[in-house]
């Protein structure tokens, strides 16, 4: 059985959970040699649409995600990569999650504490 990167234009969609809580903590997208990488270092390793490269998840901040546990839709064009996260945070705004705001009455409210500085992480 193989992936179909051939729906998203090469890609993949990559939801990735947290393996212990199962908050889901982002979502990124692979090309084959992306999902090929992850497979072989057991680390999140994604497709950057705007940058048009591969990146490590962490390979700046530290912030890694260990691979669990992966699983796909009936279709083979998303897969589920469960995870272990190194670090305070998989967002590059500092949050736990990537999902820290929450539609209320129209207006987007932050859910969520920073978990850490993003500027003393990435610089500015």
């Amino acid at each position: 059985m193989q992936l179909d990167f051939k729906k998203l234009d090469g890609l993949v969609a990559a939801v990735i959970q947290d393996w212990k809580t199962g908050e889901v903590l982002m979502v990124g997208f692979m090309n084959e040699e992306a999902w090929q990488k992850t497979i072989e270092t057991g680390f999140a390793v994604f497709y950057s649409r705007t940058r048009n490269k591969l990146w490590l998840k962490g390979e700046t901040s530290g912030h890694k995600l260990v691979v669990k546990e992966i699983t796909t839709d009936c279709d083979l064009d998303t897969v589920l990569l469960k995870v272990e996260a190194l670090g305070p945070g998989v967002c590059h705004e500092g949050y736990q999650s990537c999902f820290f705001r929450t539609l209320e009455n129209g207006e987007w409210k932050v859910n969520a504490e920073r978990k850490y500085d993003p500027n003393a992480v990435y610089g500015n």
